[in-house]
């Protein structure tokens, strides 16, 4: 029987030396990786919806025979076909489209459409759907559910699904290797591990789709199983190591700090005075400092940074603060300026929109320790970049890095004493809060503070939910907060991982909301606009030249504009409650009471509505994070969704934490043999361990 782990990518069909690099982003590099790649959720295109049946929100497959394609000109040139299935009439809507493709869609033409249906101007439309022309040759529907993969750029969903459908086949010749003895396996757990893959990849028709959606089928509870057990392992392991790795003592410099907080026009708060004293006392030591502040949106958390900075660079270290977006790197390049330059610290900044003359100025100051503070995004860690002597790492938004990118930066001030390794302090700050189980179960070692009070002034904001049948009444809504002078933001959700289909939904909903709200002026900014584009519709925003904003999930953090009382969150039972939290602080910050409109697709989930509710009813950071672990699991909170770092693939802390007592008396079992807890952790954390370190 051949292994499938140790069949490469390229012995698939289609896979070349090119396209295996862009897998080794998904940490596809053999076979039996791709097996374990599995689905985020699942499409039904099962069965065909009749056009009268469809709702606002609905992924459905629909046939029907063309009426009429017609190129229209508005304020963006586009391709509407209108299609006829007997039970009524529907519109596509393309927005890119050649000549040939219209002529496809001649009078009289069959149709096959796939795609999410949403309210238009004419009655429900669908953009840009997936088409096919039917004939007497036309394959029947799907016979099994269609699954959706996390992706990367340059892999599309059906290339993904032909590879994946060649691995199924060479699972029935070859195999994955059991490396689970049945004998300690519970007996609700005796599911083949072949069998679990090849039922996940392609569940059949008729299967419970809400049971699969809730991870309860018994085929993800055997794989969450071992998946929970090699996390285990792996974290077993480091817990031996830690002891060989030491810090730099940072005592501080008290005369510093006083001169600091003499020059500020307010005093600390309570609960940032106890956080302020829990990380002096961590980076007195010599072990590294490993601590999560967490705080809502306001709390204060960049001052407590600063002062974790003034203590290590009055010990002599630099410090690093990195942050996620220019937007918010140039926020708090500001912050730290006004605070610390007073004091004759430099502060030096990078990022990757720098000219080369100034880049090369700034890591010059940076390598000789003539900047003390260094503020930047992710070029940060970019192989150029020399510290003199990095005592500490502040890392904000942690949730917006991918794990690599946190261990790369930290080992820029990695070293050795003797045989003693010696890492920098970390301080991760997130407005996202993070239940301390789950950040137990995520870190090796970890250390919670929590500021739980807010400065006075905050406004609060009311959060209502409205199904998206009523569209029309929250373009009302928005037109009469700007005729009163305000601004507002409009975000686009898009549950698909590519950015290139974000924007495209980005940029249609701008078409169209611009057509409804002719008199106000309308921008758009996405992940995929160049950085300086992207500032200049921000600053254009910021300035109040803009009344509407349209964005994806891109404006999550970092975006501070008083004047903006509004949001519409469009799908937002697509995001998880802690993201939802974020983007509804983007509002609230000015003198007048805000309000955040979650128009939601029919029909919701029971997860879904939870959500909302839960988004209602809590205005407090720390109920809803609880809340978000109950509902949906840690998700994004521990940012190992960037860049390919999926922490779990298929466990869920909240969900499976009653496999947690089996999968610690696996692990404790004599029965499992060292070679076969190496190959556990290698299958599932693809031999990085390390990742549960940063």
């Amino acid at each position: 029987m051949t292994d499938l782990a140790a069949l490469p990518v390229t012995t698939l069909k289609g896979v070349g030396e090119k396209f295996a690099q862009v897998l080794a982003k998904l940490h596809i590099s053999s076979v039996q990786d791709l097996l374990f790649h599995l689905p985020l959720r699942y499409q039904d295109r099962t069965r065909v919806t009749p056009i009268a049946a469809l709702t606002p929100g609905l992924d459905a497959v629909i046939e029907g025979e063309v009426r009429a394609a017609d190129v229209v000109f508005g304020r963006r040139r586009s391709l509407l076909v209108r299609l006829q299935d007997g039970s009524g009439t529907l519109t596509l809507r393309f927005f890119h489209f050649s000549a040939a493709q219209k002529n496809r869609f001649a009078r009289g033409t069959r149709l096959r459409c796939f795609g999410e249906a949403r309210r238009g101007s004419a009655g429900l439309e669908l953009v840009h759907p997936e088409t096919e022309i039917l004939g007497a040759d036309t394959s029947p529907t799907e016979d099994t559910l269609t699954p959706i993969y996390p992706l990367t750029e340059g892999v599309s969903q059906a290339r993904l699904r032909g590879l994946v459908q060649q691995a199924l086949d060479m699972l029935s010749e070859g195999g994955v290797t059991e490396l689970l003895p049945a004998g300690l396996l519970p007996h609700t757990m005796q599911y083949p591990l072949a069998g679990a893959l090849r039922y996940l990849h392609s569940p059949p028709a008729g299967t419970d789709l809400a049971q699969l959606a809730e991870g309860q089928h018994p085929a993800q509870q055997r794989l969450a199983l071992e998946e929970l057990l090699a996390h285990h392992l792996s974290l077993l392991a480091l817990r031996r190591d830690s002891d060989h790795i030491r810090a730099p003592a940072l005592p501080g410099d008290a005369g510093l700090e006083r001169d600091f907080l003499g020059r500020l026009p307010f005093s600390l708060t309570g609960a940032q005075q106890r956080v302020c004293a829990e990380i002096a006392t961590d980076l007195a030591g010599s072990r590294p400092m490993m601590r999560l502040l967490q705080g809502d949106v306001g709390a204060g958390k960049t001052l407590v940074a600063a002062m974790a900075a003034l203590r290590a660079i009055g010990s002599g270290t630099q410090v690093a603060v990195m942050a996620p977006t220019e937007i918010l790197a140039e926020q708090h390049r500001r912050n730290f300026n006004g605070w610390l330059e007073p004091l004759g610290i430099r502060v030096a900044w990078l990022t990757g929109s720098l000219k080369a003359a100034e880049r090369r100025e700034q890591l010059g100051a940076i390598a000789s320790g003539d900047a003390q503070l260094v503020v930047g995004t992710h070029a940060l860690f970019q192989a150029d970049v020399v510290f003199h002597h990095l005592g500490l790492v502040v890392i904000d938004e942690q949730h917006r890095f991918g794990v690599r990118q946190r261990l790369e930066l930290r080992e820029k001030g990695a070293g050795a004493a003797g045989s003693v390794r010696v890492q920098p302090h970390q301080l991760i700050m997130t407005a996202t809060p993070i239940p301390r189980t789950l950040a137990m179960s995520a870190f090796a070692d970890l250390d919670c503070s929590v500021i739980d009070e807010l400065p006075p002034g905050r406004q609060p904001i009311n959060t209502v939910a409205i199904s998206n049948e009523r569209r029309g009444e929250v373009v009302e809504r928005v037109h009469n907060a700007v005729a009163q002078g305000r601004q507002a933001y409009w975000v686009c959700t898009l549950i698909e991982e590519s950015e290139t289909l974000q924007a495209q939904a980005a940029e249609s909903t701008a078409e169209e909301l611009a057509a409804a709200l002719p008199s106000s002026r309308v921008a758009l900014v996405h992940g995929r606009l160049k950085p300086d584009e992207k500032e200049r519709v921000m600053s254009a925003f910021k300035a109040g030249e803009v009344d509407l904003l349209v964005a994806t999930t891109v404006i999550e953090v970092g975006v501070d504009v008083p004047n903006a009382s509004l949001m519409i969150i469009e799908n937002p039972e697509r995001l998880g409650l802690a993201q939802l939290h974020q983007l509804r602080g983007r509002v609230g910050r000015g003198s007048v009471a805000s309000h955040c409109v979650l128009l939601y697709g029919t029909p919701l989930s029971r997860g879904g509505k939870a959500r909302l509710q839960a988004l209602r009813q809590h205005s407090d950071g720390f109920a809803i994070a609880e809340e978000d672990l109950r509902l949906r699991g840690p998700g994004e909170i521990l940012g190992t969704r960037q860049t390919g770092e999926i922490q779990h693939r298929i466990a869920d802390l909240q969900r499976d934490a009653h496999l947690l007592p089996q999968v610690q008396r696996i692990a404790a079992s004599p029965d499992l043999p060292q070679s076969l807890r190496q190959q556990l952790v290698a299958r599932w954390l693809q031999n990085k361990p390390r990742f549960a370190e940063a």
